[in-house]
């Protein structure tokens, strides 16, 4: 029966680089996936080209029960780490909007990187391959294939992921093996996921689909300045996939129209300056023109600016800073970026990712209850988990 040192289960970001690392102690090394290919997530991401990190992360863009959890891994591999990686494989990259690094070509540089980084230190990959039974075994872990094969392991890491983007093939079989372990596991959602409403909000949205516009986002004291966009469904566009993580059902989000402005000054000083012009022509100079044309009638708004007193310049820029919407729901797992919660961080050790109650069990990446911003900010929890776990395992060979 072949024996390693360290099997993994799940060949996305956070278990290819758990097993480079792994292997660069000497240990023998096997990942498996049930996929056709590594890093399948890796390669749809950021439109194909790999929102890789993000050079502003740090323990605050991340969600968990403990939020000084991540502190420990994050600080021990960096984005900056992550960076000089990517440069020694001569991989090009480009920074977007709000410190987002994303692959000048497209994302397979990153896997094909990752798979480097592992043949380098003889790890193994096998793919289209199952974990069909998992077990503790006299020492270490023993586990049967859907090959047929049996095998054993010092070192058990679960990088399976979550529930989001089940076509790719999540599943929850990490929150299964955390419970078969004796883990607790925190409730788990959609998260990064557009927002649903019911046919009477949605009959008001329909001539908006498609547009974009600028927002301020709020719900739950969580705010985010970033582009909202209007959809058949509902609501979607980075504001709205960052603010569905605070977001619970029966939340209201709070939409600030015109971000960065003080509404109301800026409505009298129109009035006093352009007082003639009617109150839906400065909306359409402060918005775009079907959203302006859509808030005039939902207001109920008439006549000229000139004719509005303080009090209803007041009443109109709270319509416009603080517009409440009560979602419906959300699109859920289907679309959602990553899943929230997870494998709970108080049974695991936050600077090895080991469990603290079966010796040689971990658990990295999107499986644990560690939930980033969207931006980078989750591929960077993959890789300073993935690193973690890692080392710990290499620094263990005899």
């Amino acid at each position: 029966m072949p024996r390693y040192q360290t099997v993994i289960l799940g060949a996305g970001a956070a278990g290819l680089m758990c097993a480079a690392h792994a292997a660069a102690g000497g240990g023998r090394v096997l990942v498996i996936d049930h996929a056709r290919a590594a890093g399948e997530k890796i390669r749809i991401s950021g439109g194909g080209r790999c929102n890789f990190t993000n050079l502003h992360t740090g323990p605050e863009n991340f969600l968990s029960q403990n939020p000084h959890f991540a502190k420990s891994a994050l600080s021990r591999y960096t984005q900056w780490d992550f960076i000089d990686l990517v440069a020694r494989h001569g991989i090009a990259w480009h920074e977007k909007t709000l410190g987002q690094l994303f692959c000048d070509n497209t994302a397979k540089d990153i896997v094909r990187m990752l798979l480097e980084e592992m043949a380098k230190t003889g790890a193994e990959l096998r793919l289209q391959t199952a974990a069909t039974e998992i077990g503790k075994a006299e020492t270490g872990f023993a586990l049967r294939l859907s090959t047929g094969q049996r095998i054993t392991t010092d070192n058990l890491v679960i990088a399976t992921g979550g529930k989001s983007i089940p076509k790719m093939g999540a599943t929850g079989l990490g929150y299964q093996l955390a419970r078969q372990f004796g883990h607790a596991v925190t409730e788990t959602r959609p998260a990064l996921v557009p927002l649903t409403f019911g046919d009477d909000v949605m009959a008001g949205f329909k001539p908006l689909a498609g547009l974009a516009t600028p927002v301020r986002a709020t719900c739950n004291g969580a705010s985010f300045d970033e582009a909202l966009l209007f959809t058949h469904r509902g609501l979607s566009g980075p504001a709205i996939l960052q603010i569905s993580s605070y977001w619970r059902e029966g939340d209201t989000v709070i939409l600030d129209l015109l971000p960065g402005m003080d509404a109301f000054e800026t409505l009298r000083a129109r009035r006093a300056g352009a007082g003639k012009k009617s109150i839906g022509t400065v909306l359409s100079e402060l918005l775009p023109n079907r959203l302006a044309a859509y808030t005039t009638a939902r207001l109920g708004l008439h006549g000229n600016l000139a004719d509005c007193s303080d009090t209803r310049l007041h009443e109109i820029a709270h319509a416009l800073s603080a517009w409440p919407l009560i979602p419906a729901g959300s699109e859920g797992y289907r679309t959602a970026e990553v899943t929230l919660g997870g494998v709970d961080t108080a049974g695991l050790n936050s600077r090895t990712m080991e469990s603290t109650s079966v010796p040689g069990l971990y658990f990295i990446g999107e499986v644990v209850d560690v939930t980033g911003w969207l931006g980078g900010y989750n591929f960077q929890w993959a890789w300073s988990s993935g690193h973690a776990a890692g080392t710990a395992i290499a620094a263990r060979r005899p």
